[in-house]
């Protein structure tokens, strides 16, 4: 059974895609580095296009999670980077977001950036997870 509790404080606007706080208290924590859309060797996936990217970087994020043992369920924390937001690919990005995610989202910061480390990125994922 889950020790995470998922907490919509009264008076914050509930928000479907994540949840302001999540409380763990007795789990072991996985950091994730930031995902980007890079395939095994190196080369960028799905150049100019949100949704391939989106997709490569969810992948490549489970499979980090899954090095420790972790499944997208176990993530507590995600900081979404994407280069050039706007509210259209606020929903590109977000709709890839939903395939992967639980019913329960966790709790999520979304940044605009300007670039991020290599030319055609276009996001970048870090996530916390918290273990059994």
């Amino acid at each position: 059974m889950s020790d995470l509790k998922y907490i919509q404080p009264d008076g914050h606007f509930v928000m479907p895609s994540y949840t302001h706080v999540v409380v763990s208290e007795r789990r072991r924590t996985v950091y994730v580095s930031g995902q980007v859309a890079s395939d095994s060797e190196g080369n960028t996936v799905g150049e100019g296009d949100y949704t391939a990217q989106a997709e490569r970087v969810y992948e490549n994020l489970r499979v980090a999670l899954a090095a420790a043992g972790a499944t997208f369920t176990d993530v507590t924390k995600m900081t979404v980077y994407v280069v050039g937001l706007s509210p259209e690919v606020r929903a590109e990005v977000g709709a890839v977001r939903a395939r992967f995610l639980p019913t329960v989202p966790p709790a999520s910061t979304l940044v605009g950036v300007s670039a991020l480390a290599m030319p055609g990125w276009l996001l970048e994922i870090e996530a916390i997870a918290a273990l059994d």
